[in-house]
């Protein structure tokens, strides 16, 4: 592996073709990641995410294929404490629909790890490992096998009393999936452009704000907080819902109005922060990066509102999730780029 060889024979033929080639293969994996949030967004909408109750990383890569095999993961199901509060009496041929999509959710993973691993060992079997990126490719791979693990460990929480998956796993498996997106789209760009400075000031303030923010979604939607208050700006008769502050210092965790609210002002101050950071840069270097985080941004802001004034439906929602990672794509590519580069070569 790249870690423990060194970068003199797993780079020993690199070119400026094998760059290019490597860094359309990073900007590649990272769609495939920012598809598989998405997926795992309308898994979590459609109320399929418990639907498989078993974890078979290896043995269940295909699907049910034989009546008496779907008999036995309905019959596993039907003894899961989500069928027996909130699903009961539901049908096979209903089962097979949520079934899908958390087996799609699986799959897809499984064949992200595939798209990233067997060209990574062939990468470093050719010498063709980017000067420098090593280690930030095996951490990837990494990080890409302990999501796996993750996800179940998420799945395994409503597989209890509750019937209904940990806002706190929730967060902490998009998080991931949001840091692995992260480093692949700055890696890419490290490749393509030189590679950029960490980013500072109000570069840096804008990126934490957007990353809390759409944490703080993943806890509004582990408590199906989306579905308390549909309308806005208010939330029943006033700005503040009643139920604020019920769950005393647990409350922005556990108290669902008070995470939909948390949310909802979090989401302004994030709209505002990039709007003007958007604005700032679009005088200098990358006006066209500045402008598609101007749109994104707006987008997202307004797919928000809609989304939750139309009660969260499964569309509306799963393409708010999709614009909350284009637009933590756009903000990366303008921060790359404003940073400033510190040289070609990474090591």
């Amino acid at each position: 592996m790249p870690v423990l060889l060194p970068s003199s024979w797993t780079s020993r033929n690199v070119t400026a073709a094998s760059d290019q080639i490597v860094t359309k293969w990073l900007f590649g994996i990272a769609l495939l990641v920012a598809v598989m949030v998405v997926i795992g967004g309308v898994t979590r909408l459609t109320g399929s995410g418990l639907s498989m109750v078993e974890w078979r990383p290896l043995m269940g890569t295909l699907p049910p294929m034989t009546a008496l095999e779907w008999q036995r993961v309905y019959q596993l199901y039907q003894a899961s404490p989500e069928y027996q509060q909130l699903n009961y009496g539901m049908s096979l041929s209903q089962f097979k629909t949520i079934f899908f999509w958390e087996y799609f959710h699986r799959l897809w993973g499984r064949l992200l790890g595939l798209a990233f691993g067997l060209p990574l060992i062939a990468l470093v079997l050719t010498g063709r490992i980017p000067n420098g990126i090593g280690r930030r490719l095996f951490l990837l791979l990494l990080l890409g096998g302990f999501q796996g693990v993750v996800g179940w460990w998420m799945v395994k929480s409503g597989l209890t009393e509750t019937a209904s998956v940990s806002q706190y796993r929730l967060a902490v498996h998009l998080s991931l999936a949001l840091i692995i997106f992260s480093l692949l789209v700055w890696t890419a760009f490290d490749l393509r452009d030189g590679r950029g400075r960490h980013p500072s000031g109000q570069g840096l303030a804008t990126l934490i704000l957007l990353s809390i923010t759409i944490v703080a979604g993943a806890l509004v939607a582990g408590m199906d907080a989306g579905l308390l208050y549909n309308e806005y700006p208010l939330m029943g008769q006033s700005l503040l819902p009643v139920e604020y502050g019920e769950a005393a210092w647990l409350d922005p965790f556990e108290n669902p109005a008070s995470a939909q609210f948390h949310h909802r002002w979090l989401g302004a101050l994030t709209f505002g922060a990039v709007v003007i950071l958007g604005l700032k840069e679009r005088s200098g270097s990358f006006p066209f990066r500045s402008n598609l985080v101007l749109a994104a941004v707006s987008l997202q802001f307004t797919l928000g509102i809609v989304t939750l004034l139309h009660g969260v439906p499964v569309s509306l929602g799963g393409m708010h999730q999709a614009g909350a990672v284009i637009l933590l794509g756009c903000l990366l590519a303008l921060l790359h780029g404003t940073s400033g580069q510190i040289k070609r070569v990474i090591n």
